[in-house]
């Protein structure tokens, strides 16, 4: 080295060997990076078993060519193939999504494969040094220029076919047809996500122009259309949407609808509150008629109830959650046979709870509260129509009774514990262990006053189920990171039944394809709609 010049090594290669000392006292090593200089021309398959690697450098080599069995190298993150004589790529480079650096200086690249626009969470792309098209290499010099790279190449990627149709679980028995003289009805559940979230950054593996909202409102549009479903649940519907786009589309279908925007938009101005997301429901008007509807704020609800509680002020009431519940008249023409008093109503609840994974304590007194007011609701709209007041816990069936929504919650969470099991102990590990007493002593007493319940537990009044089980829909949202159960529609099971469940997205197609998730051109939301179809129990009230 000559006198003067600096030597700096790359931090990612540097090494250490170990001695004969460490290897005859059994220590081990991990390697996840290689390094193959010299005038090598081709690679061995063995390569391709490294399965472990995070880094590959073949730089400085005679390579003209790279096997599409590099993909087997599921795991690597950088790769540096700079400085061989490549004439062009394997299609299948475009799979290596866990890739952040490539860098192909220095070689003989007049074309790049469309499918490198997938590498979504490529930062850096080294092109220079290769005969490229001018405005490929002037695009990757830009500021972002990988990024806008990437995303030029994605949105001219040839679109995967349209993936099979999801087909019908008929539930009474396999084979049986589905009934169609029985008071049947469908209710969808849908989180649409909303225009604000749907970007580059947290879904760059979907391209641009699918991204765009006029794009993906008319692909939603077209799900609940073809869903026909009579009852439909929305999540992250924006106010200017619901009153510009799909409450008058759906008008034209024979439907009305009530939304629900989150507690911030009474905080701002008219402009910026057209954009504040919130929930929608929508009936079909030749079967139902709305009576009256009711509001759920979460954060209004945890500041009543905080009494000192820090934690209640500062997890929970910060949160701005909402739902909403609906009270129908179920109309003559669905009633048909079943002409009892219990059928002249349905009551429908439609939440979206808070999504951070971090906070399940404010996740389960979210639903604790919805509970609570999902009762008032009930309780009240029973009174007033000279009903007597009727739950599970006082052994008679209530009014035909639904919840939808995104639960931002796993099939294992104390939130699905507690709507299922009708309670949870107050010293339930997703409350971690944080100042809620005084809430929890309260609700007990609330819901069940001098009945001796034990004030150790927190309950609700109404006996639900699931429509979907986990077996009939693995999945109801589906990104690059996460794959798992959200949402949900729960029913009272004494006076509802469901009869037929639209099944699951094909996994194969996602596969076949390597589409790494949703959304993309054929599935205009991250989540999956619910599709089921109910019939209501013939067992009237005893009066």
């Amino acid at each position: 080295m000559p006198k003067g010049e600096k030597h700096y090594e790359t931090p990612r290669r540097s090494h250490c060997i170990m001695t004969r000392e460490e290897a005859e006292s059994g220590k081990r090593t991990r390697w996840e990076a290689m390094e193959i200089r010299g005038p090598i021309r081709n690679l061995s398959p063995y390569l391709w078993s490294l399965t472990h690697l995070t880094a590959l450098f073949l730089n400085d080599n005679s390579l003209q060519r790279i096997p599409p069995d590099i993909t087997k190298l599921c795991h690597l993150q950088c790769l540096d193939l700079a400085g061989n004589k490549l004439r062009s790529l394997p299609a299948e480079l475009g799979d290596m999504t866990h890739l952040r650096e490539l860098l192909l200086n220095n070689n003989m690249l007049r074309v790049l494969p469309y499918e490198l626009g997938k590498l979504f969470l490529l930062q850096n792309l080294g092109l220079s040094g290769n005969p490229l098209q001018p405005e490929i290499l002037a695009m990757v010099n830009e500021p972002n220029g990988t990024s806008k790279l990437l995303s030029f190449l994605l949105d001219n990627l040839s679109v995967a076919p349209r993936p099979p149709d999801r087909e019908w679980i008929n539930l009474p028995a396999p084979g049986q047809p589905r009934p169609t003289s029985r008071a049947t009805f469908n209710v969808m559940s849908y989180n649409i996500l909303t225009d604000k979230l749907a970007t580059r950054q947290l879904y760059g593996y979907c391209p641009s122009w699918a991204l765009t909202w006029e794009y993906r409102k008319q692909a939603i549009l077209k799900e609940i259309m073809d869903s026909q479903a009579d009852i439909v649940a929305l999540q992250e519907v924006e106010t200017e949407q619901f009153y510009s786009f799909f409450l008058p589309q759906l008008q034209q279908q024979g439907y009305d609808g009530i939304f629900t925007p989150k507690s911030r938009a009474k905080t701002m101005g008219e402009h910026e509150r057209k954009f504040v997301d919130g929930c929608a429901q929508f009936f079909h008007k030749q079967k139902f008629s709305l009576l009256e509807h009711a509001v759920i704020e979460f954060n209004k609800l945890a500041m009543a109830h905080a009494e000192g509680s820090d934690d209640m002020v500062n997890r929970v009431q910060l949160r701005d959650n909402v739902g909403q519940a609906a009270l129908l008249e179920v109309k003559e023409s669905l009633r048909g046979e079943s002409n009892s008093t219990q059928f002249q109503h349905l009551i429908v609840a439609n939440v979206h709870i808070h999504w951070d994974p971090e906070f399940s304590d404010v996740k389960l007194i979210q639903t604790v509260m919805l509970m609570s007011e999902l009762d008032n609701f009930a309780q009240k709209v029973q009174l007033d129509r000279g009903l007597p007041y009727r739950n599970s816990i006082n052994g008679a069936p209530g009014i035909p009774f639904f919840l939808c929504g995104d639960f931002n919650s796993l099939p294992e969470s104390g939130v699905l514990q507690f709507l299922l099991d009708s309670k949870i102990p107050t010293h339930h590990p997703d409350f971690k262990d944080l100042a809620y007493g005084g809430f929890m002593s309260r609700f007990s007493q609330a819901v069940s006053p001098g009945s001796g319940h034990d004030s150790s537990q927190l309950i609700h009044r109404f006996a639900i189920k699931r429509a979907y089980q986990n077996e009939h829909l693995p999945f109801t949202n589906y990104t690059y990171d996460f794959k798992g159960i959200l949402d949900y529609i729960f029913y009272s099971y004494e006076t509802l039944a469901p009869v037929a469940l639209l099944g699951p997205v094909s996994k194969e197609w996602f596969n076949e394809y390597r589409v790494i998730g949703c959304p993309n051109p054929h599935h205009p939301s991250d989540h999956v709609p619910l599709l089921c179809e109910f019939e209501i129990r013939p067992q009237p009230f005893k009066l």
